[in-house]
């Protein structure tokens, strides 16, 4: 018999991650499945039962191969001939953050709940972060493989 888990009946945790030295792509797996609640036994694709996730140090991220200066970021302002494009490189130096949150929104399915979802990742280019009170778990990402994030 398929349990359904209750508004109610919903605890998010907190977690940190430290993103020196890894990889876009690889972070951005592990945080998209815990704001989604994919770690956890009781997950439901229609419902928000996700983790916080707060990634500090993300300007030191890392891209592999030549990703970091040939990777092309489009977006449209909405007028005729209005396609922009950006690479990691230039972003990283105005506004580091924006990469990771690109990725790990690409990697949630579209609509208002990736929306509710995303706004569980907390994204800090420095070492602090206002969310001590908290008390986050730290998540090693360096000890980490995919398959297995924190379960509940």
């Amino acid at each position: 018999m398929t349990k359904f888990v209750k508004k109610d009946e919903i605890n998010s945790r907190w977690f940190e991650i430290d993103a020196s030295g890894a990889v876009v792509g690889r972070l951005a797996t592990i945080v998209s499945k815990i704001i989604r609640g994919k770690n956890k036994t009781t997950f439901t694709p229609h419902m928000d039962h996700g983790d916080f996730v707060v990634v500090k140090n993300v300007d030191q991220i890392k891209f592999t191969g030549n990703k970091f200066q040939n990777k092309k970021y489009f977006r449209h302002t909405g007028h005729p001939g209005g396609i922009k494009e950006t690479t990691p490189e230039k972003m990283h130096s105005s506004k580091p953050e924006e990469v990771l949150k690109l990725a790990v929104k690409r990697m949630l399915p579209g609509g208002a709940l990736a929306k509710k979802q995303l706004s569980k990742l907390k994204i800090y280019p420095g070492a602090s972060h206002p969310h001590e009170a908290q008390n986050p778990e730290i998540i090693e990402v360096s000890k980490l493989n995919n398959k297995n994030i924190v379960r509940n």
